[in-house]
């Protein structure tokens, strides 16, 4: 699929230095990823009369980003490395603006999205603004936009924001306001971005001599550096720069009922009602989980960790304002043994991940806050830079991590001419999956997801046949 790139430019905000100095960032903003995160929507040619004389969808999208930067005035700043602490970044609100791309694409909408989500690949990336990580970090944008035009006059719009500064809810939050500015309409949350209510900038509030909070590494990190149990030699040992592939694979509302009937089978009369209870994220953790293990082709007595995502919003207490911008999610780790997992019911693996997300309560959160604010260096827990995708393994085999977007506003995104006809993710760390679900609203699942290569025919076909 070829693409152009025609023109690029900064936006500014509409009132340059309405806020200048520097946003101390909280620890939930250092860890994980700190790249940027493309978002891609996908829209149908904008009727004629949607647009003024002389005017084009470029110039009305940069006209009301401007606008939204205002008042979204982070993201029209820079990150830069304290000097002095290890692996620590601060957001410059130095108004410097977003990068905004231009460009076309030869082909049309039915050309490049169709069902079969499955062939949909890396393809999605010529729709993404390219960041050149390679660069100072503080010449980058925190804010990319890539808008395409295609051959049948459909557009697609591609937000790429930094993780380090947002995360997936306040990242939608963003691109509503934005499409609602286009629109002509007003702000329906004002934005809150100030870190003091995740303790940022604040030290420690349990200090001990020994152990400073009495978390455990384990409980935020899976074991990167774990080996693979193999009786053939180490057939099954990852090496660096093995190649990753990406799928975006759809489980239908059936499909969900019978991961659902089978979670149940075999679980023992006395399980409770509410240990029955199960979400979809835990179900299609649990799925994906086993199938990577069958995947990989484990022995039985592998250790394996599930990293993850979650949103600590709900849990907090005192909760977060309302408009908060942020991030306010991290990884915690569910650990099994792949041979149980794949041998044991489906109801074995949900029952891991049940209790792991049990545990995050409020007190967790905050013992975890601590227990980063104690590290004197942060890079162990955060992804590196995509200078070179696949010679880095965030997740590597034998562990997995994912991240759930379910319930997360994302679609309905109308900018003036419509809603999207879909939305996808752009890029995805090695190692993760994504659930997401779909745009259709009819109780299908989509699960993104890149993975080595090598497995992910395999991990296909266990994902559908075992269902």
């Amino acid at each position: 699929m070829a693409v152009n790139l025609n023109n690029s430019s900064i936006v500014k905000p509409a009132e340059p230095g309405a806020w200048n100095g520097s946003l101390t960032l909280s620890e939930l903003d250092l860890i994980g990823s700190i790249a940027h995160v493309p978002i891609v929507y996908l829209y149908p040619a904008p009727p004629e009369k949607w647009l003024k004389e002389n005017d084009t969808v470029f110039n009305v999208l940069k006209e009301s980003l401007s606008r939204a930067l205002k008042i979204f005035y982070p993201l029209a700043g820079r990150l830069r490395w304290i000097e002095g602490r290890a692996n620590v970044l601060e957001l410059d609100c130095n108004g410097k603006g977003a990068k905004f791309i231009e460009a076309e694409c030869e082909s049309t909408l039915d050309d490049f999205h169709n069902d079969q989500l499955a062939s949909l690949t890396d393809q999605y990336r010529n729709l993404c603004p390219d960041v050149d990580y390679n660069i100072p970090l503080q010449d980058i944008p925190v804010t990319l936009v890539q808008a395409t035009r295609f051959a049948c006059g459909g557009i697609s719009l591609a937000v790429s924001l930094s993780h380090a500064v947002l995360d997936g809810q306040s990242a939608f939050s963003f691109i509503s306001e934005w499409a609602s500015l286009t629109r002509g309409e007003g702000v329906k949350q004002m934005p809150y971005f100030d870190r003091k209510c995740m303790r940022a900038g604040e030290p420690a509030t349990v200090i001990r001599d020994d152990d400073p909070t009495g978390f455990h590494l384990s409980e935020l990190l899976p074991d990167h550096d774990e080996e693979i149990k193999s009786s053939n030699g180490g057939e099954n040992a990852v090496l660096p720069k093995q190649k990753t592939t990406m799928a975006i694979l759809k489980l239908g509302k059936l499909d969900m009922e019978k991961l659902r009937e089978k979670a149940n089978n075999g679980l023992c009369f006395n399980i409770s009602v509410a240990d029955r209870s199960y979400t979809r994220f835990e179900l299609l953790a649990a799925h994906v989980w086993r199938c990577a293990c069958k995947a990989r082709k484990h022995e039985p007595e592998q250790p394996t960790s599930l990293g993850i995502c979650v949103d600590s919003k709900r849990r907090l207490n005192p909760p977060l304002p309302n408009g908060f911008i942020g991030n306010a999610t991290f990884d915690v780790t569910a650990t099994g043994i792949s041979g149980e997992l794949v041998s044991k019911p489906l109801g074995h693996a949900v029952s891991i991940i049940k209790a792991t997300l049990k545990k995050v309560t409020s007190e967790f959160i905050w013992s975890a806050v601590d227990y980063l604010k104690y590290q004197t260096d942060l890079s162990m827990f955060q992804s590196p830079l995509p200078t070179n995708r696949d010679e880095s393994f965030v997740y590597q085999n034998p562990n997995l991590g994912i991240i759930s977007w379910l319930g997360l506003p994302m679609y309905g995104q109308d900018f003036g001419w419509g809603k999207e006809i879909d939305m996808v993710l752009g890029e995805i760390e090695p190692g993760s999956v994504v659930l997401i679900p779909d745009c259709n609203d009819d109780g299908s699942m989509v699960v993104a997801l890149r993975l080595q290569t090598d497995h992910m025919d395999s991990f296909k076909n266990h994902f559908y046949n075992i269902i």
